[in-house]
C-alpha cells in the first residue's frame, strides 16, 4: 500500500475521505485494523482501539488494537457501564476526556495493568440501525496535547465508517446462513421421495442426464412430480449455482406465452413502457423448464425451435438478436407422441426436445412408496401447524394403500393436507382422509342357481363390497346401502359375512 500524505490526502473539509480504501482491504478484520490506524494517523495519537458489545454479556471485548501494547489489551473485556468506554456504549454518547486523572468516569485498572499512562481520551460509538454495537477510542495525543472537539468530529467518522463495515458484514454472514438453510430446506422439499423400483430407476436416468446439457422430456401424468423431477436433474448437473426458470406453457394465451418466453422491447405494443427481459434471458447459462409443452401452439413451436437450435431469438417488438446458453427441460402429460402422428405437435421440435425422455411413473405403479410419502408429508404439516406427535394410523395407511389415487402424488398431499385439518391433531384415522376406498368389481352371476340364491349371493357380495369400501364401518356402509345399521347387522350375521 503506498504512503499517502495525511494531511492533504485523507482530510477534506475535516472529514477522513475514506471510500476508496475499502475497495482494496476485503477482509474485515484487517479493514477495522486498517481504520482504527487511519484515525490514529490523521489525530496524531500514541494508540487507537475498537471493541465490540456481547449483549448477552454485557461486556465490552478488543476487536482490533494499536500501539505497543496492543496484544496485552486484547485479553481485557470492560463491563458495560465501566469507564470510559463502558458509559459510551451504555449512552450512546461520544466523549472526550482531555484529563483522565480529573474525571471519575476513568478507570485506571486496564492502564495499571498494561503500564500505560494515559492522559487523554476520545470516544465514539459505533451503531448498526440504531442500536450500539461497540465503541472506537483514541487515547494521547503523540506530542503530549488534549485531544479537541475536531477530534471529537473526525472519530465519530471513522466509528460510523466502521459501524457500516461491520453492519455490511453481518449481513453477508446473515444472507449466506439464510441462503444455506434455504437450499437445505428446498433440498428437503424439492426430493423425490420413495425407494420402489420403478421411481428409483427414475432417479437414476436423472443423475445420469443432469451431467449433460441434452434437452430433456419428461412424461408423466398430472401430479406426478414432473417438476420436482426437473428440479433434481438441475440441482445435482454442472449448472446448479445459476438460475433455474420455471414456466407452465397451458397457463397462458400464444401472445402472451411469447412475451413471457422470449420478452419485450420498449413500446412494442400499448403498455410496454419499458423493456422486459424474458424467461430464456433470466434462465442465461442455467436451466429452463417448460412445464406442459404440449399446449403450445403451432406458431410459439416454431419460435421455440429456432431458439433450441440456434440458442437466439428477438425480443417481441425488436430486431436486435439475443443470444442465450440455456438447457431446456420440458414436459407433458399429454401423449406427445400421438400428437405429433395427428400434426398437433411438431415432428422436428419433439425430436428436438427428445434428446432423452424420461417418464415418471403414476402413483398407483408405485403403492410401495406411499407410507414413505405420508410420513414425509405430514412431518412437513407437524412443523408447520405446530404438532409434533401427531401421527398416522396403521388402517389410514393401508386404505391410502389400497387407493388407486388417480390425482397422484398431488392428490396425496391435498388429502393428508385435509386430514391433518380435520382431524383431533393426535392420530390420522381412515375417516379423516377425503378418499374413497377403490370400488371393486362385482364377480357377477353363475348359472343353475335358483332366483333366492342368485339374490342371497347378490346380497352377500353387495354388503362385502360396501364394507370394504367403508373399512368395515357398518355405520357408514348402511346409510350408503340405505338400510338400519342392525338390519345390516343381521345380514351379516345370517351370511356369515
Amino acid at each position: 500500500m503506498k504512503k499517502r500524505n495525511v494531511e492533504k490526502d485523507s482530510l477534506v473539509d475535516g472529514r477522513p475521505q475514506v471510500a476508496s480504501w475499502g475497495s482494496s482491504v476485503h477482509d474485515l478484520d484487517r479493514f477495522l485494523e486498517f481504520t482504527i490506524e487511519k484515525a490514529a494517523s490523521i489525530m496524531h495519537a500514541k494508540a487507537g482501539s475498537l471493541l465490540l458489545l456481547d449483549r448477552d454479556k454485557g461486556m465490552l471485548y478488543f476487536k482490533v488494537a494499536t500501539g505497543d501494547k496492543k496484544e496485552e489489551l486484547k485479553k481485557f473485556e470492560i463491563e458495560l457501564g465501566d469507564g470510559i468506554a463502558g458509559k459510551v456504549a451504555q449512552t450512546g454518547q461520544p466523549l472526550l476526556i482531555k484529563d483522565v486523572n480529573t474525571d471519575s468516569r476513568w478507570n485506571r485498572e486496564i492502564s495499571k495493568s498494561i503500564d500505560f499512562q494515559t492522559h487523554s481520551i476520545v470516544c465514539a460509538p459505533m451503531k448498526v440501525a440504531g442500536e450500539i454495537i461497540g465503541v472506537v477510542e483514541i487515547i494521547d495525543k503523540a506530542d503530549g496535547g488534549h485531544f479537541g472537539n475536531d477530534d471529537l468530529k473526525i472519530l465519530s467518522e471513522f466509528a460510523e465508517l466502521a459501524a457500516h463495515a461491520i453492519g455490511n458484514a453481518q449481513k453477508i454472514v446473515y444472507i449466506d446462513k439464510e441462503n444455506k438453510r434455504l437450499r437445505q430446506e428446498l433440498a428437503v422439499k424439492d426430493r423425490i421421495i420413495g425407494e420402489s423400483r420403478v421411481i428409483s430407476k427414475v432417479v437414476i436416468e436423472a443423475k445420469k442426464v443432469a451431467n449433460s446439457d441434452s434437452t430433456t422430456l419428461i412424461l408423466g401424468e398430472s401430479g406426478t412430480g414432473k417438476e420436482l423431477l426437473a428440479r433434481l436433474i438441475h440441482r445435482i448437473g454442472p449448472r446448479k449455482d445459476k438460475p433455474m426458470i420455471v414456466l407452465n406453457c397451458a397457463a397462458l394465451p400464444e401472445s402472451l406465452l411469447e412475451d413471457e418466453l422470449f420478452g419485450h422491447e420498449k413500446g412494442a405494443y400499448t403498455g410496454a413502457i419499458s423493456s422486459k427481459n424474458g424467461k430464456f434471458e433470466l434462465a442465461d447459462d442455467g436451466t429452463i423448464f417448460l412445464d406442459e409443452i404440449g399446449e403450445m401452439s403451432p406458431g410459439m413451436q416454431a419460435k421455440l425451435l429456432r431458439v433450441l437450435e440456434e440458442g437466439v431469438f428477438c425480443r417481441v417488438g425488436g430486431n436486435r438478436p439475443v443470444y442465450v446458453n440455456v438447457r431446456v427441460i420440458s414436459a407433458t402429460n399429454r401423449d406427445i407422441e400421438k400428437e405429433v402422428e395427428d400434426g398437433r405437435f411438431r415432428e422436428d421440435l419433439y425430436y428436438r426436445l427428445n434428446v432423452v425422455k424420461i417418464e415418471m411413473p403414476a402413483l398407483k405403479d408405485r403403492k410401495d412408496d406411499i407410507p414413505l410419502l405420508a410420513e414425509h408429508f405430514l412431518d412437513i404439516f407437524r412443523k408447520e401447524r405446530g404438532l409434533p406427535y401427531l401421527a398416522i394410523s396403521k388402517q389410514a395407511i393401508e386404505k391410502m394403500t389400497r387407493y388407486d389415487w388417480p390425482g397422484n402424488v398431488r392428490e396425496l398431499r391435498n388429502a393428508l393436507e385435509r386430514a391433518v385439518v380435520m382431524g383431533d391433531g393426535k392420530e390420522i384415522m381412515p375417516d379423516d382422509l377425503p378418499i374413497l376406498s377403490p370400488k371393486m368389481k362385482y364377480p357377477g352371476m353363475q348359472v343353475g342357481l335358483t332366483l333366492n340364491e342368485a339374490l342371497n349371493q347378490f346380497k352377500k357380495e353387495f354388503i362385502k363390497l360396501n364394507l370394504d369400501n367403508t373399512d368395515g364401518n357398518r355405520s357408514n356402509a348402511s346409510k350408503v346401502m340405505g338400510i338400519q345399521r342392525t338390519y345390516l347387522s343381521r345380514l351379516i350375521s345370517k351370511y356369515n359375512i
